[in-house]
């Protein structure tokens, strides 16, 4: 696999975090000028080769980046056709939630075979021979016989329509929050259910008639859709309730109600009227029909096709996140190292570390491979939040590849009893109703989503703390610590999303109960299980909202901080001149270097207290090094010098960061600082979402503002949030990130 890798740094001498900023940070224009990056290939073994290919070890883009394509592609074309053997999640996501049109691809081979399947099952039946769900009844009751079959199809509908529906369902907006009171399912999900029955339906073992299926397309195609009851569904014998819903539609039920959806409004009405009104009439069942539109996985499938939609997208955009909070905290890029994956050469690492590595290309944050400083003090590597993130999410990465393959096999299969072989003649009992391939793509992607869950919370915790976060403020408070603590809250929020989150983590699968007198004793749960993974992936989704909004805050006080330590650097030679004879140069640019070394170091530790004192604190801390410093040199400087150096140091550090904050206030420079990836997804925040920086206590709607700092629109911290979480749920965000996943 092609990676990114940089080389020809210099290096310069050695402090800790203010090294890191002074020599990586504040920007050595000589060093960044000349530094490149160059492909390097490494097998497992760690073997490099320049140019190779080696793109088959592993994904190239990852399974987020198909879908999106996918999808895309879908959108662009308006129309999706099915023949039961090409339906994919981007497929279902298309028509569900973009609404395009779908149909069914009708070759010779497709009708024959659906028509040969009825005709079987209607000769089995002049034989007299006893069908399960066709003569016989259902179940723990399979042991009845009857004669009047269009009657027991019937039956089995009014047993499996039994769900709770209240009047509230019946006047919801179409896109309530999956989760909320609500009980019947969202619009999108009843779409997928009823595409996915029918590329079921189609593949001809289930003796159900084209037309019937044609029927449900036509309902799809007209915005119309059963209001379905969410709950209900163990996935045992498939998911009976809520298909007999899209079949009672079918049948005109006047008790069973529809959403019509007609030019962005939402109309409710019988299903019998909407029939009427997209030009249908009411269908009488043949033999099996009932059973083979309800006897089947549909329903999980297509709630599993969203939660693992979006399972997929957010772990592509925490790899960015990770890239992102690596810079915040200047991190290392080592830890992305190819050779570190080669030799343990997991597919999902390996991808993980390439992504970040190369989404870091041009930062001047980040710590560049070749780089380091072998000498510094502190620590020697990140913690592990940032340096394990390939080993902590690859598996994720490859937990969630496994689920979409199980998920694509299912939504291409005959999911129903009895199945009609037409090849053979035979009609073959069995249990393929059984949910459980999606079930255990469920869990595991759940699972995975809290542990992406758990690295964002740890991360951002350390770009909150200010005993972890390298020099950054209390909370990434731009204004006084004393009065602001502006991610304080958003502190507090991560784990309450964290505490959901790992709930929802829990099993369902173990809390299976017998069903149905004792006939459905194991069942698969897998529609509990999709729902759950879908509101995983909403509350995880919140999350990277919330650390987006951080991380985007922690670089532009890290490039504020920067920024003003430059100018420290370069500009304390006048008070620097009171110590040391004009016409000592060398001594004069030796100073400068000892205090600036002083003046870094206090202040990335004085972060929690209020300008005013850290200013003195600041001054203070550079004595020591200039009295050692004087000293060395035999210069004597007086009681009262030094004295008077100290106010004037603390004066000139106090206006320098307040005239470089009232400058970044009005203009933020942090895009020139950030790598390719960091820079795209601040820009989108900043610019597309117009989610400003946050400037303190005067961002607070109710304040009163100071003439000093100009202020746009005030919101609170959760509206902005918001704003930028409603951009993930709704795909917007991915034009940002498809760039680096294509």
């Amino acid at each position: 696999m092609t990676i990114l890798h940089r080389r020809g740094m210099s290096k310069d001498g050695a402090l800790d975090v203010e090294k890191q900023i002074s020599a990586n940070a504040i920007g050595n224009k000589a060093c960044r000028e000349d530094s490149h990056f160059i492909t390097l290939t490494v097998d497992s073994n760690g073997n490099k080769f320049d140019g190779a290919d080696m793109s088959k070890t592993t994904s190239k883009h990852g399974t987020s980046t198909s879908l999106w394509e996918n999808i895309e592609s879908v959108r662009a074309s308006g129309k999706v056709f099915i023949d039961g053997t090409n339906l994919d999640i981007a497929s279902v996501i298309a028509v569900a939630k973009y609404d395009c049109d779908a149909y069914i691809d009708v070759t010779k081979g497709l009708s024959d075979a659906m028509h040969s399947s009825v005709k079987l099952l209607e000769q089995h039946l002049e034989k007299g021979y006893s069908i399960y769900g066709v003569n016989t009844g259902f179940g723990g009751s399979a042991d009845t016989r009857t004669t009047d079959l269009p009657a027991l199809q019937s039956a089995l509908l009014q047993l499996t329509q039994a769900g709770i529906l209240t009047e509230a369902d019946m006047t919801q907006s179409l896109h309530y929050l999956p989760g909320s009171e609500s009980h019947s399912m969202p619009v999108p999900w009843v779409r997928a259910t009823m595409l996915i029955r029918a590329n079921n339906a189609i593949r001809g073992h289930s003796g159900v008639r084209l037309e019937i299926v044609q029927g449900i397309m036509h309902l799809l195609r007209k915005g119309i859709t059963p209001i379905i009851p969410v709950r209900g569904s163990i996935s045992a014998s498939g998911d009976l309730m809520p298909l007999s819903y899209v079949a009672g539609v079918l049948e005109g039920n006047p008790d069973i109600y529809v959403r019509v959806q007609r030019q962005g409004q939402s109309q409710v009405m019988p299903a019998s009227e909407a029939l009427s009104l997209c030009g249908l009439e009411a269908f009488v069942l043949g033999p099996k029909e009932g059973l083979g539109l309800i006897n089947g996985t549909a329903a999980s499938a297509a709630v599993a096709c969203f939660g693992l939609y979006a399972s997929t997208k957010l772990v592509s955009l925490t790899q960015m996140l990770v890239a992102m909070s690596c810079e915040a905290l200047l991190g290392n890029t080592e830890s992305y190292h190819p050779f570190i994956s080669s030799v343990r050469p997991h597919r999902g690492q390996i991808e993980c570390a390439s992504n970040i590595l190369r989404f870091l290309k041009n930062s001047k944050l980040a710590v560049s491979l070749g780089d380091q400083d072998r000498f510094k003090p502190g620590l020697v590597q990140d913690r592990y939040a940032l340096r394990g993130t390939p080993q902590w999410l690859g598996p994720q990465i490859e937990d969630f590849d496994s689920a979409v393959t199980q998920l694509t096999t299912e939504l291409n299969s005959t999911s129903d009893n009895p199945l009609i072989d037409t090849q053979t003649g035979g009609i073959y009992s069995g249990a393929n109703f059984i949910a459980s391939s999606v079930a255990s793509g469920m869990e595991k992607s759940r699972l995975s989503l809290n542990i992406i869950g758990r690295l964002l919370f740890s991360l951002t915790s350390e770009l909150i703390n200010p005993t972890l976060n390298r020099g950054l403020p209390p909370n990434l408070a731009a204004d006084d610590p004393s009065l602001s603590f502006t991610m304080k809250g958003i502190d507090i929020s991560m784990a309450a999303y964290m505490s959901e989150l790992a709930f929802l983590a829990n099993p369902v699968t173990s809390h299976v109960q017998s069903a149905e007198s004792h006939n459905q004793q194991i069942n698969s749960l897998a529609l509990i299980s999709a729902r759950y993974t879908v509101q995983a992936g909403d509350i995880l989704s919140q999350m990277c909202a919330a650390h987006l909004y951080v991380v985007c805050q922690a670089l532009d006080l890290r490039v504020l901080y920067v920024t003003f330590l430059e100018h420290l650097r370069q500009s304390i030679g006048p008070v620097t001149g009171l110590l040391v004879p004009e016409v000592d140069f060398i001594a004069h640019a030796e100073l400068d270097q000892k205090v600036f070394e002083a003046l870094c170091s206090s202040w990335n530790s004085t972060t929690s207290l209020d300008l005013e004192d850290r200013c003195k604190a600041v001054a203070a801390a550079s004595l020591p090094n200039v009295i050692n410093y004087l000293h060395k040199r035999n210069i004597v400087a007086s009681t009262e010098t030094l004295v008077q150096y100290e106010l004037q140091m603390n004066d000139f550090v106090r206006c320098s960061f307040i005239k470089k904050r009232q400058e970044f206030f009005t203009k933020q420079t942090t895009p020139l600082y950030l790598g390719c990836a960091a820079k795209s997804l601040y820009l989108f925040v900043r610019q597309d979402l117009n989610v400003p920086f946050h400037k303190g206590l005067a961002e607070h709607p109710t304040v009163r503002l100071s003439s000093q700092i100009n202020i746009g629109i005030r919101k609170t911290i959760g509206s902005w949030v918001s704003i930028i979480h409603a951009a993930i749920a709704n795909d917007r965000i991915w034009t940002v990130m498809d760039t680096y996943f294509s």
